[in-house]
């Protein structure tokens, strides 16, 4: 069986709901200002989940560039905590998830520079996927005992080809 053509779709919050949160700043988030009004806070953006025996970090992850067309061959999944991304360059790159480890399943999202996602716990994610240059993100995730990484190879690709 020959490898499937991702279609790229744009990220939304509606789109994404099955697989976590979409993290922006936008109207459709409850916000409200603060700092004597020289802030706007947009509030409570992301469920952060972790198991009881974990505890939550925030780190910095740079991602190098992939090349398109990119060939999707496996999925990775944390099964004790969410993990959340949100890009410090602003930068566009592709986020691809699926509900099951099935190349029919793979969704790739074309996210802004200034969106950033959080997986939910145990949703099957690909790697960072950087667009143009080596990017910087802000991730939240878990750190403590216990294995909270799973990969799991795809039986057929998903291909991300150029797009507009």
């Amino acid at each position: 069986m020959s490898a499937r053509i991702a279609k790229v779709e744009p990220l939304t919050r509606e789109a994404f709901a099955p697989f976590g949160d979409v993290i922006e700043a936008s109207d459709a988030v409850r916000h409200f200002p603060i700092n004597g009004g020289t802030t706007e806070r947009y509030h409570d953006l992301a469920n952060v989940e972790v198991d009881a025996a974990g505890h939550v970090i925030v780190s910095i992850f740079r991602a190098q560039p992939r090349t398109l067309p990119f060939a999707i061959a496996m999925l990775e999944r944390h099964p004790l905590g969410s993990q959340a991304f949100m890009p410090l360059h602003g930068r566009p790159y592709l986020v691809a998830v699926a509900t099951r480890v099935e190349t029919d399943a793979v969704r790739v999202f074309l996210a802004r520079g200034d969106q950033g996602v959080n997986y939910a716990t145990g949703v099957w994610h690909h790697p960072l996927l950087a667009l143009g240059e080596a990017s910087d993100f802000l991730v939240v995730d878990r750190a403590g005992p216990g294995a909270n990484c799973d990969e799991r190879d795809l039986a057929q690709p998903v291909v991300i080809e150029r797009f507009v």
